[in-house]
């Protein structure tokens, strides 16, 4: 091997090249094991970002109300106030929601606005809403304001309807959230 220095160096040659193609081996699978691990984070942002939507039952009540009847207009009354409810949703999940209401009614017909904040288990939603009321039923839209934890930063829309009521005392509504959370 000596007496020939032509394979000396091949032979140093072919050894460094397996060297070498381990080496890039390795930097090959450590880029791919990071690249990995960055879509993966992002698959999972991109999880947790996008819409959906919220249905449920409201039950409400209210809890410091005050109404005033506006003088000579008869049945005419302005009602502002804070209000709490419960929500229900088809597979048992439950939150609740605090809220001030005020209404414009004229023998119990008119709008209404307020702001309410809905918190369920994973995180809370602050929304604005505005509807009327009419031959007693209840219709209204949200505009989402904010939100936290799984609803951080959330914007959206969402409806307000009345429901059959078979209680006395507290208002059954159906609500319809379309949230949207960055990174859509």
């Amino acid at each position: 091997m000596l007496d020939n220095p032509g394979k000396v160096s091949r032979w140093r040659g072919t050894a460094s090249i397996p060297h070498q193609q381990t080496q890039e081996e390795r930097m090959r699978k450590s880029l791919a094991v990071f690249l990995s691990g960055v879509a993966l984070t992002i698959a999972a942002s991109t999880a947790l970002a996008g819409e959906q939507v919220l249905e449920f039952k409201l039950i409400v009540k209210p809890i410091d109300v005050k109404v005033t009847e506006a003088a000579n207009v008869e049945g005419q009354t302005v009602m502002s106030g804070k209000f709490f409810g419960v929500t229900v949703f088809k597979d048992g999940r439950i939150g609740v929601k605090e809220f001030v209401h005020s209404a414009d009614s004229l023998k119990g017909s008119g709008p209404y606005y307020g702001y309410s904040t809905y918190t369920f288990e994973d995180g809370s939603i602050t929304a604005r809403y505005t509807g009327a009321v009419k031959d007693g039923r209840s219709n209204g839209e949200y505009t989402i304001l904010s939100g936290t934890g799984a609803y951080a930063n959330a914007t959206g829309t969402g409806t307000i309807e009345s429901a059959p009521n078979p209680f006395k005392g507290v208002n059954l509504l159906n609500i319809k959230l379309v949230v949207r959370t960055p990174g859509t």
